[in-house]
């Protein structure tokens, strides 16, 4: 019984001890420079076009009420932090700007904008402090 444990705790303590040797930094840049061309560059860039076609289009007193949250498989998400602001919102994307954002934002994917209650703020309406989780 003893010979079994000691020969698994001498396997763990090799495995262990070899696994630090085969990580390197330079393979963990590499890595990292990888991971944000694909997947934070590519992203980012989306979301500029998207975000400038809505600073375009959507009036700056609504804008102030809205906030993108995200874009996942073509959907745009907005919080809209009233349900007054987001009926006001909703009526405006359905008299045609809703169409002009896709047209203008088709090269980045856009095929669909979801309307959604919420805050992303702290506090009263007149102080907007980003809220985090």
């Amino acid at each position: 019984m003893m010979d079994r444990a000691s020969a698994q705790f001498d396997r763990l303590y090799r495995v262990k001890r070899d696994s630090h040797r085969s990580f390197s930094a330079a393979s963990l840049g590499e890595e990292m420079v990888g991971f944000f061309k694909q997947s934070v560059q590519k992203r980012q860039g989306k979301l500029v076009r998207i975000a400038e076609a809505w600073s375009l289009l959507v009036p700056p007193l609504l804008c102030e009420h809205c906030a993108l949250e995200g874009f996942l498989r073509g959907t745009l998400m907005v919080i809209v932090d009233s349900s007054s602001h987001l009926y006001e919102l909703k009526q405006l994307l359905q008299a045609g700007i809703e169409d002009q954002l896709l047209l203008a934002c088709r090269s980045v994917g856009l095929r669909k904008i979801t309307l959604k209650p919420g805050r992303w703020y702290e506090g009263a309406s007149s102080q907007r402090k980003p809220k985090f989780r």
